[in-house]
Formats: structure tokens, sequence, C-alpha cells
């Protein structure tokens, strides 16, 4: 009896510090509350939450057990679903979510996968655990621009385009943190700030690359998309690896204070990539001790170190502070970020005024989940090339037909780097999805891998040619996958690896002049020069890392249940020859914005089968003041036989003679779908902002500014059937 009295006496005393504190107060303002937090705290109680940022030993943040306060897992990555935390339901990877140019798409996929982590946190934290991957916190969106086919972590971007990252960002942001009006369910971390694009290893290690830019390209290139998700509400930033002209970008006060801070205003916290502090001082050497280390990224405006090392550099906060070279408002600034954080994740109130702590885990791979799993890999696929009398879509039945290549049954080869933990039971490999079509290889169907694996160094020709001897239909499956581009993982060139081509080769004269339909699997682009001019090769399906639903994707879109409207979020050389070296970091020939050639596809391209006009593109007002904005509205018709989606999108072309501005710039896209025989007209908004350029400081050309609408850009060498409207409009 009196261990139990003991225990309610206990019990009570814990309920009436937690009320007795004002932080708890929940009829109090968040700053308030985060004031008298802080304002409570030890420099050792401050250094020890700036110094654990998430990643294996380098975390949780530990508990402050004088003030009843938990531990807190600042290391999640929700890129693609909830990775390495069990059990997940898995999205495909982020270049193929740009591919979609789908903002409703790319918001119910990070609802999802907040719903997910939620759930996990939930489940974690009631068994008293705060692992890695298990926290609230996620380390994505990636929103880099892709500079270089080459870079290892193009798969993790969103596209070459500025707007478009900021735009889809933009959608994950508020999916993923929730509409709430007071708690954020979780939330995100949009990386890598900033001017990070490769290399990652290839000639040079990412962890001492210095990007010299220039500002113009600074400003108009790497931060728009940054300032986008900023504006968004994204409640942290990752600093990247990199050095920007010479300064480490986890202790740049130009990118972090001025940019970030003061002109964005940005209220949330920014956490160190993994390793990037020490490496200010073991790898770019800008500093020359721990301590002079700590004080230059503080001050800069860096929060929280995800560190490799157990006792990282900003365990030296507190000498820093006591040598002078940090002050004590400093370190209260940052630490005050982390926690408003933690408030607004509902940490400090009571859980049944949150309703995402009900949120438990029988969400994951739900039907729901798992409905949305499909239709996000059906509208990543891009078609590239049809012949639509011998190509795609296959409306009867094939008697015979081979499936071959190194993707066609492998599970692994289908995700993205940073995938959730694969549940193969919920996973259909593109052979199994074209096996459960019921009407292709009806009498036989051949499969072979005829590679080893992915590199495919070592090469079975035989089992190839005898899978595809004279089949009626030929589906080959290459790509590249994880070993072959990836974080740390640059391609040396953009070839199919090992012996894919040949194998592609021997697949079409093995089934003696069949149709062949080539599925590629891949972040960036390759080369299919081949394919694109053989008459033989009748398709081409972009299907970038799909995830679990994979075959069901491929099978709807081979069969005509789903017609592909996926596009092009990069431009794909034709050669190496047309890119510059991957440490070159001006825009020239870099991207379509820039970029002079002919490229083998263009940002912006994709096929659908059926066929779309465009009519009565209309800018008002026709004439506007610098700094106003415009009015767009077009029609779009389906002109074709079959209902589809289509991707509108928006260019904007400057007056001639300026300079500063790029070619042109995509400025707004919708995807809608069309009924066959209907119209729907679309209506955009432009900016003044959208319009500026930047000289020594933005402003807004006067002149005649052009406006292209359609389903790709106007121009192009390789385009699709639809047209290209243009309008003009002038700025006084």
């Amino acid at each position: 009896m009196a261990v139990q009295v003991l225990l309610l006496c206990a019990l009570l005393g814990t309920a009436l510090v937690r009320a007795e504190y004002p932080f708890r107060n929940t009829s109090l303002p968040w700053d308030e509350r985060v004031q008298d937090l802080v304002g409570r705290l030890t420099l050792q109680e401050i250094v020890d939450q700036m110094s654990h940022g998430g990643a294996n030993n380098n975390g949780p943040a530990p508990p402050i057990d004088r003030l009843d306060i938990n531990p807190y897992q600042w290391g999640t990555e929700c890129l693609s679903g909830d990775v390495q935390a069990g059990p997940a339901t898995s999205f495909p990877q982020s270049i193929g979510l740009s591919a979609t140019f789908d903002y409703d798409l790319l918001y119910k996929f990070a609802s999802a996968v907040s719903d997910e982590v939620r759930a996990k946190n939930n489940n974690a934290t009631s068994h008293g655990s705060y692992a890695f991957h298990t926290g609230l916190s996620c380390w994505s969106p990636v929103i880099n621009i892709l500079r270089d086919p080459r870079w290892g972590r193009n798969q993790e971007t969103y596209g070459e385009d500025p707007w478009l990252n900021g735009y889809l960002a933009k959608a994950y942001v508020t999916g993923l943190q929730g509409d709430h009006p007071r708690y954020v369910e979780s939330n995100a971390g949009c990386k890598h700030f900033d001017v990070h694009g490769g290399p990652e290893n290839i000639p040079v290690s990412r962890f001492s690359f210095d990007s010299k830019v220039t500002m113009r390209d600074w400003r108009m290139t790497f931060l728009p998309q940054f300032k986008m998700c900023v504006e968004a509400g994204a409640w942290s930033l990752m600093c990247s690896y990199n050095s920007i002209n010479g300064v480490p970008a986890c202790a740049n006060k130009e990118l972090l204070t001025d940019i970030l801070y003061g002109e964005y205003n940005f209220t949330g916290y920014v956490v160190s990539d993994q390793g990037a502090i020490e490496n200010i001082l073991v790898a770019h050497h800008y500093t020359k001790t721990e301590v002079e280390t700590a004080a230059a990224a503080v001050n800069a405006g860096t929060c929280l170190e995800d560190a490799n090392l157990e006792k990282n550099v900003f365990t030296q906060i507190g000498n820093a502070v006591n040598q002078g070279l940090i002050s004590n408002d400093t370190v209260k600034d940052r630490v005050s970020r982390l926690f408003l954080v933690r408030m607004r994740l509902g940490e400090f109130d009571p859980p049944e005024m949150n309703p995402y702590t009900k949120i438990n885990t029988s969400i994951i791979q739900s039907p729901e989940h798992i409905e949305l799993s499909e239709q996000a890999a059906r509208e990543t696929i891009v078609l590239m090339k049809n012949d639509p009398k011998k190509g795609l879509p296959i409306t009867s039945t094939v008697d015979t037909a081979c499936v071959v290549g190194p993707f066609i049954d492998n599970v692994e080869y289908l995700f993205g780097d940073y995938a959730p933990t694969i549940m193969p039971e919920f996973v259909t490999t593109p052979l199994k999805g074209i096996q459960s079509t019921g009407s292709i290889g009806t009498s036989k169907l051949s499969p072979a891998e005829g590679c080893k694996d992915n590199h495919c160094d070592s090469y079975d020709s035989g089992a190839v040619t005898s899978a595809c001897d004279s089949v009626d239909l030929v589906i080959v499956c290459l790509g590249t996958g994880n070993s072959i581009e990836s974080e740390g993982n640059d391609r040396a060139n953009i070839s199919l690896p090992g012996h894919q081509l040949q194998l592609l080769q021997d697949a079409a004269s093995a089934s003696k002049g069949s149709p062949v339909v080539l599925v590629l699997f891949n972040g960036g682009p390759l080369d299919i020069s081949w394919a694109k001019d053989s008459s033989q090769v009748v398709a081409i399906l972009e299907a970038f890392f799909p995830a679990q639903s994979a075959g069901v994707a491929l099978a709807d879109v081979l069969t005509g249940k789903y017609n592909p409207a996926g596009r092009l979020p990069y431009t794909w050389p034709a050669s190496l020859d047309q890119v510059p070296p991957i440490t070159n970091y001006t825009m020239v020939n870099r991207t379509y914005r820039y970029f002079t050639g002919t490229p083998l596809y263009p940002f912006g391209y994709g096929l659908s089968y059926t066929d779309f006009t465009y009519s009565a593109l209309t800018v008002s007002p026709p004439s506007i003041k610098a700094g106003d904005s415009v009015s767009i509205s077009v029609t779009v018709k389906n002109t074709g036989t079959l209902d589809g989606d289509e991707v509108t999108q928006v260019y904007l072309s400057w007056p001639e003679g300026t300079t500063a501005a790029p070619m042109r710039q995509l400025v707004a896209a919708q995807r809608t779908f069309v009924q066959d025989g209907t119209s729907v007209t679309l209506k955009f908004q432009v900016s003044g902002e959208q319009m500026q350029v930047w000289t020594e400081k933005w402003e807004v050309p006067l002149g005649n500014m052009t406006v292209f609408a359609g389903g790709q850009q106007p121009g192009q060498a390789t385009a699709a059937p639809s047209n290209v409207l243009q309008a003009s409009f002038i700025v006084q």
C-alpha cells in the first residue's frame, strides 16, 4: 500500500510539474512558450540539443529529465515513403513523381507518407523508442536542380526546372505537414541548401567540392525553389556538403543569415547534412579547430548538427560561447527554432488535443495507400516514342512474346535510393504485371533476364535470343539501379550499362522483325539513340523507379487501360558532347533554359494515345506596369478517340536583348483529365516576381513579353503532335 501511495504521489507530482511550466500552457502564444522553455535551459542542455541531429549514434536528442522533456529523434527519411522504420507503403522515386507534373498527386502522396510516419512514431514512442528513422522530422524533399545527367542523386530530385521543383515542393510540404490549424503532422525539410548538384565522387568528392557560381545563376537557378519551399511553410532546410564560392554552405552567413533568415523570413531550423559540419574543418579546411568550426556554423545560421562523430563538433558550442565566439542570444535563437517545431508537432500539449496522435499502423499498406501507389506509378510513365499502328496500346491478343532484360523480375531494381523497406508481398514486377494481362503471350510468354545483374557485365546472349526467337512481340526492360546511380555514386557516362544495348539488339534481331517495346528504369538519362532511330523499336516507355506498383502500372499502360501522360522533367542529351564538365557550375548550355543544341528528347516532352489541340490563348491585361501580374487563359480539346490526361505547360520568354534572362522559363503547368471530344479551359496567373531577372538586383525588363502555351515547349525537333500557341503582353 505504501508503494502505491508513493507511486501515486510521484505521478501527481509529475502532472503538477508539467502543468506549472508556462511552456506547457496551451493558452499561451507559441513564442512565449518557447521563450519560457529555452530560458530554463542551461548552456550544456542547449549544447546537448543542438549536437544530436539524428543519424545513427548522433541521435536522439537527449531528454531533459528535470523538465520532464522526452528524447527527440530528428532523423527520418520520407522521400518516397517512410524509410527504414519497418513496414511502409512504397511510392515512385521523386524523379518519376516530377514527371507527373501533378500537384494534387504530390500532395496526396506526401499526406499518405506523413500518415505512416506519424503512425510509426506514435507506436515507437508509446514503447519508449526514439530510434533513428522513427521521428517526425523528415529530411525531404530534395529540390536540387538536375543540372548534369551523370550526377548520382538525380533520381531524388524533381528535375531540372526551378519553378517545377518549387511547385512540387509546395505540394509535398503542405501534404506532409498537414492542414490542421494548430498542429503539424510531420515536418518537411527541403534540401540540399544550396548550389548542390554533383559531383558525388567523379571526378572529385562532394565532401570538399567548391561550387563556383555567379550571383545571377545562384539567384535565378539555385535559390528560387528553396524560396518557394519556405513560402509553402517548410519547417526545416538542410545545408549541403559543398562550399559556395569558397564558403562551406553550413557556415555560409550570406546563404543562411542574409538570404534565408533575412530575405525569406524563415522561422524554422537549419540542420546540417550528415558530417557536413566536421567537413568544414577536415575537408574544406575553412577553419582550424572544432571550436572555431562550431562558431562559424552556428553564427552563420545552422541550428542542428547531424554528424558521423559520436562526440561531434557542436559539442564544442559551450566552449565557443565561453570564449566569446558565439553569443548567448545566438545559441538561444538556434535552439528556440528546434523547440518551436517540436511544440508545433504537439510534443508539449496534451495528446488528446492532437488528432494526429490517434493515427495507428493499420494505415500502412491500406487499400487507399496501395491504390495511390498504383496511381502514382501510372502517372510517372512517359511515352517517349510510339508507332500507333505497330506499337501501343496493345488492344488485341498477342500469341507469342518475350520479356527480357535484368529488370523484368528483380524486385530490388524497381526501387530508388532512400526507398522504404521493401515488402515483397506487395510488389508486382514487370514480368508479373505482363503475365497478369492475359492478353500478351497467350500461347507462349518467354522470360529471360540475360544479365547476371543490372551492370550486365556478364551477359547470356543465348538465353535472350532463345526467348525471343520468332516471337510476335518483344518487351525489353533495361536501366540502371542504385548500384550504378545513387548518393555517393556518379556515372562516368550515360551509356546503357554493360551489354544492355547488345541485349536489346539481340532480342530485336532474334524476333525476325517483330515490334520491340523498350521500357526503361533509371534516374538520369541514358544513351538510347539506337532505340530512338530503330524502326523496329516501335515504342519507348520511361518508367523511372516505380517501386511496388511497377508491374501493375506497366501492364495498364501497355494494354491501354491507362493512357500515359508523363512528361520528361529534364533535358535528355543526345550525347555527353552536349554536356559541360560536371564541376562547371555556370548554367551555359545546361537545362532547357540555356541549352542551345538539339537534345535527344526535350524537357516537358511526352506522348499520349490520344491527340490534343489548343486554342483561344489570351493574356490580360495586354499591358502592365513592372511588378504587376497577368492572367492567362487557354482551351485544350481532346481531338482523339481516347480519354486521357494532358499536361498543359506555360512558358515565358523575355524581351529580345534581355541578356540576364534564360531563353524561356516554365511559369505554370497543370495536369488535366480531358474526355475524348471535349474541351477544358484552363486559367493561370503569372506574377510580377516570375518576370524578374537578376542583374545587380531583381528587376522586370520593360518591353514585349512572350507567352507560350501547349503540351510541350515550343520549337522542338522532337515534339508531340499537339500545337503550341503564342501570345504577348507589354511591360511598361
